[in-house]
């Protein structure tokens, strides 16, 4: 029994308000640490980056959309909106002190202090709402996905790391047989079955399935999911350039290649996913976008009983 009186995802939340604030506790070391952002550009942590948003990129075409970033905790992803000419960007993070001082620098433009689980927005009061490698911190992440999607006008994105376990069938066959055999016996083989973070949550990875089932239960539309392999992230690597003669740079390529051609061909799922859940059909444009850009777009058929 837990011997704390306040709800265990309120711990939670307030460890995860303080952590990058204990991480860099002086202005001077946000600056630094936001300065670093802009100076960054063309090495291969900006590559890797940019894996990620460019699963965001097909769906940017429209300037004059409104955005907002959840658990963008310096303003990183709201940056990028900018500079993609996208007007309306409103940053936010469970703690906006960091985000405070990005608006100094001119890393982000409005931002707000907002608890994924209880956004201060009305319903479909923001077009879009981007979540990038946030959803596996919160505490109850499906709370905050109901949220977003009460927000949303248009669609909310989720970049995450997949769940292996329903696209790898010999794990999940051995899964079976080892919980008859005895319970328990699995962890042996599959390690990180239980993970958890410092600040208190259960890393929470996202599965197609899931989020399919997430919008057939509210009778959306579509549901697009990409996959793709980002992790080769290092220390130092904010510093080295992505240019084909660094050695570093051409082994991310060719891990890169082989867990490509591996995810490709379903022997090995991919590392990350990034799922957009529509509100309302996308315009046929958008739809062709994110096709071209690797995406597969998922129709949900309507209640019949609805």
């Amino acid at each position: 029994m837990n011997k704390k009186t306040e709800p265990f995802q309120e711990d939670s939340y307030n460890r995860h308000s303080t952590w990058y604030i204990n991480q860099f506790p002086e202005k001077e070391q946000k600056i630094k640490l936001l300065n670093g952002i802009k100076s960054y550009k063309g090495t291969i942590n900006h590559w890797l980056q940019n894996q990620f948003f460019d699963c965001v990129k097909p769906i940017t075409q429209y300037k004059n959309a409104s955005w907002l970033t959840v658990g963008d905790a310096y303003g990183h992803d709201a940056n990028y909106l900018i500079e993609k000419g996208v007007q309306n960007v409103i940053a936010s993070d469970i703690n906006d002190e960091f985000l405070a001082v990005s608006k100094e620098v001119g890393i982000v433009d409005k931002f707000s202090a907002e608890n994924a689980e209880n956004l201060s927005f009305d319903d479909n009061s923001v077009d879009y709402i981007l979540c990038k490698e946030t959803y596996h911190h919160f505490p109850r992440p499906y709370a905050a996905l109901y949220e977003m999607i009460r927000v949303a006008k248009k669609a909310i994105i989720i970049i995450e790391p997949q769940d292996p376990i329903l696209k790898m069938p010999l794990l999940m066959f051995m899964n079976n047989v080892l919980e008859k055999i005895k319970l328990g016996l699995i962890n042996k083989i599959w390690k990180n079955r239980f993970s958890y973070e410092q600040v208190g949550n259960f890393v929470y990875k996202v599965s197609e399935r899931e989020m399919e089932k997430f919008a057939a239960g509210l009778n959306l539309p579509m549901v697009a999911i990409k996959n793709f392999n980002p992790n080769f992230w290092f220390p130092g690597s904010e510093k080295i350039p992505a240019v084909k003669s660094e050695k570093r740079f051409r082994k991310i390529l060719f891990q890169k290649a082989i867990r490509d051609f591996l995810s490709k061909l379903g022997i090995v799922p991919s590392q990350s996913m990034s799922i957009i859940i529509f509100k309302s059909l996308p315009e046929r444009e958008i739809q062709e976008s994110l096709t071209t850009n690797g995406y597969r777009l998922i129709e949900i058929p309507k209640n019949p009983y609805l």
